[in-house]
């Protein structure tokens, strides 16, 4: 295992976090997993007050004679527009755990300009959060968000934060600005949810398996993260100590992406632009790939063109359908945590059409993306 600086916070943290979103089976499975992280030179695990029973879990894990020494603790807490109620929640948190303090606070889902409010607000959360820092109960504040690029940014230059927890991928690299930023600025950057989030790379269609070859499509979205200074540690969301195995196989793979990795990625490139230059759902456009340059927005619908047309890319490009139906399903289904309404919302109005530098017929590939992506309607797994 490999370990790097989180910033600012000068905490010296495993390249890989445990997650407990998803170790939640029982009490004793909750208590093998954590064993089986720390065993395996893990040293970092991240809980949240929203993730179910898993506060009260992992405190039972450190009862069950887990080292409170060996580990820091991270908990994540929503933001709110009082301190009052913050206040009670951090308290409410460390009674679940046990413990008289957490690692890291992070603010979880700061995803709206609503939020952002909040935290600015003198008298609003971040009140609570430093007198919680001054008497000892938190030792280090951040934020986590799935929110836009611009809200991040304006997070992170509010200077109250010494890390962010954001989405940033292989797959998905909108982001970089805001990784960018937070590294100038020291801060620690904790990747969320690499394996799923990332693309659901734990079972990845067989194209993209021959794609990325001789490298399994994980291990080469884990390298291209690991091999970033600038990234300090990747979530491993495990519902049981079995799926430690897979990833811990490059937890000391941090070195620059080799030749023969590069070239998996240049081929990867390479194939999406062919796909995606031929295949027209009604065969007028010469090239149909959204190179996520997000100048199509607004949408009058509320329709989050770039994500829709990204899903549509990979499912294009490397047949990553099933991945593509996860995520679109959770339009209309998940509040600020994945925003905006479906492809099929399109009225035709063509107010996207001119802000394409592209020249996409976006209303068309909207359409497509729908019909290949609609199924059963999600929900965040913890919600």
């Amino acid at each position: 295992m490999q370990y790097r600086r989180f910033g600012k916070t000068n905490l010296s943290l495993s390249v890989f976090s445990l997650g407990t979103m998803r170790y939640l089976a029982s009490e004793e499975n909750a208590i093998q997993t954590v064993r089986a992280a720390i065993a395996q030179g893990i040293n970092h695990i991240e809980t949240a007050r929203g993730y179910g029973s898993s506060e009260l879990y992992l405190g039972a894990a450190l009862k069950a004679g887990v080292p409170r020494e060996q580990i820091y603790i991270t908990t994540k807490i929503p933001p709110t527009p009082d301190a009052d109620s913050m206040e009670r929640s951090i308290d409410e948190s460390l009674d679940r755990l046990g413990i008289g303090y957490v690692d890291a606070l992070g603010i979880h889902g700061l995803n709206t300009a609503e939020h952002l409010g909040w935290v600015e607000n003198p008298q609003g959360c971040m009140r609570a959060v430093q007198r919680a820092i001054v008497d000892g109960r938190v030792r280090h504040v951040g934020f986590s968000t799935h929110a836009p690029l611009e809200i991040i940014l304006r997070a992170i230059e509010t200077q109250q934060f010494e890390f962010v927890n954001l989405h940033y991928y292989l797959f998905n690299q909108r982001n970089q600005a805001a990784v960018d930023l937070a590294h100038q600025q020291d801060m620690g950057v904790f990747i969320i949810s690499p394996a799923d989030k990332g693309g659901m790379l734990h079972t990845p269609p067989d194209t993209l398996i021959n794609l990325c070859q001789p490298f399994t499509p994980l291990a080469l979205n884990y390298r291209f993260l690991l091999s970033d200074p600038r990234i300090t540690t990747l979530s491993l969301g495990a519902a049981n100590p079995e799926e430690l195995e897979i990833p811990l196989q490059v937890c000391d793979r941090t070195e620059p992406l080799t030749p023969e990795e590069q070239k998996s990625l240049e081929r990867l490139h390479l194939h999406q632009q062919a796909a995606l230059g031929t295949d027209s759902p009604s065969g007028e456009l010469r090239s149909n790939r959204c190179s996520q340059c997000f100048a199509c927005l607004p949408c009058p619908e509320n329709i989050n063109i770039p994500e829709v047309l990204r899903l549509r890319n990979l499912a294009v490009a490397y047949d990553m359908a099933a991945f593509g139906q996860y995520r679109y399903g959770m339009f209309e289904n998940a509040g600020h945590w994945f925003p905006g309404m479906k492809a099929n919302r399109c009225t035709d109005c063509g107010d996207c059409l001119p802000r394409c530098p592209e020249n996409l017929n976006i209303p068309v590939l909207l359409r497509d993306a729908h019909d290949r992506l609609n199924g059963t309607p999600r929900r965040r797994l913890w919600s």
